[in-house]
């Protein structure tokens, strides 16, 4: 499961690198256009995720779903590199994030299965580490290849991992018995068994956090502009290799925090991260933020989000039954996605009219009250050790 996140994020991160000047220098397209293209397909992964969660819930399905969608993002993301026009690019980006939201619930649901519950953090913590160190390795090596092949054999060669991705998720998916022919589940959000499972509580904090969640893309535009003295190219790649350490930080603190959280449970894990990124945005958002308070703030970031998801998926297997799991995720899903889309949005616009402080002092507030709600996520002493 950790190689399959590893290589999947490794291919879409070669291509989500080089996108900008794909779709702005090589297809011809504005700002604007590659806005738009973004936008529509993290709200295609989201929905995907929602509608893949009740389908995930049926041990017969989540096998098909998941290594069905690793090829399909695996195909639809190298594809890109083909088109010759922004409409077609756009499609195929919103294919490939359609398909990567819909196995997300079937990955996640796959794992809780084959994971022991007094190691559930350790699981969840091993998979968000292969996610987060494909965030460091794709975009070096888009780096070291578009120097090498050019813009477009940069984006094939996402192929390759992707494939990857898809053979250890179908490795990974033999350890887990299947339901017999004959007896699928019927498919539908049960809203009501989530409720009753004890989901509701605990997604308060959860919404909270996602609510102040920023887009890493305004971390790098802070430190961007924050670091205009050494120009722009200077700036540029030194606010990329802050953004490369964040992810390695991220990677190395979901496998800490995961052994952490089979210890105490997520509620301190979740608190953690939360306070982490409440220090991190205090740093981005002063106004005499130097190259140290920088550094700071993004490593921080990557510790508060490597505590945060794990602690988040962690908990949505600790407390649903297998038979809601897929239903859980997708709605856990869903809230990351519309908190993460508005959050940014907002921020982005306080941005531009009031400045940094402004835009990281907004997402702080909201850490402050998902640090405070987190009580809200009670601990249960699972069969087999351990607190959920």
């Amino acid at each position: 499961m950790g190689a399959a996140s590893f290589f999947s994020d490794t291919g879409h991160e070669i291509v989500t690198s080089v996108m900008p000047t794909f779709v702005t220098g090589v297809l011809g397209g504005s700002a604007a256009a590659l806005g738009a293209i973004e936008g529509i397909s993290d709200a295609c992964t989201g929905i995907a995720k929602v509608v893949g969660g009740p389908l995930a819930d049926d041990p017969a399905r989540r096998r098909a779903m998941a290594t069905g969608g690793y090829l399909v993002t695996a195909a639809a993301t190298a594809a890109i590199g083909l088109t010759t026009a922004v409409w077609q690019a756009g499609v195929l980006r919103a294919v490939a994030w359609t398909a990567r939201g819909g196995r997300s619930p079937a990955r996640d649901a796959l794992l809780g299965s084959i994971a022991s519950r007094d190691g559930y953090g350790r699981a969840f913590g091993l998979e968000r580490a292969g996610d987060n160190l494909g965030a460091v390795a794709g975009p070096l090596l888009a780096a070291v290849l578009v120097g090498w092949l050019g813009i477009r054999p940069t984006m094939w060669s996402a192929l390759v991992p992707g494939v990857l991705a898809a053979l250890a998720i179908t490795l990974a998916a033999r350890a887990v018995h299947a339901a017999p022919d004959g007896e699928r589940r019927r498919v539908w959000l049960d809203l009501r068994g989530l409720h009753r499972s004890g989901l509701t509580r605990p997604m308060l904090p959860i919404v909270l956090f996602e609510c102040g969640n920023l887009a890493t893309t305004l971390l790098i535009l802070r430190a961007t502009d924050a670091l205009d003295a050494f120009g722009v190219a200077g700036a540029a790649s030194l606010a990329i290799a802050l953004y490369a350490g964040h992810n390695a930080v991220a990677a190395v603190v979901a496998l800490l925090g995961g052994a952490w959280l089979d210890r105490t449970g997520p509620r301190r894990v979740f608190a953690t991260g939360a306070a982490a990124y409440l220090v991190a945005y205090a740093l981005l958002a002063a106004s005499a933020t130097g190259p140290a308070g920088l550094i700071a703030g993004f490593l921080l970031a990557g510790a508060g989000i490597g505590l945060a998801e794990t602690a988040e998926s962690a908990l949505v297997a600790g407390i649903l039954p297998d038979r809601l799991r897929g239903s859980g995720y997708g709605v856990l899903g869903g809230v990351q996605a519309v908190g993460d889309v508005v959050a940014t949005v907002v921020a982005g616009m306080l941005y531009t009219v009031a400045g940094a402080g402004a835009a990281f002092g907004y997402a702080a507030g909201w850490m402050v009250l998902a640090v405070a709600a987190s009580v809200l996520i009670r601990p249960a002493r699972p069969t087999g050790g351990g607190q959920l």
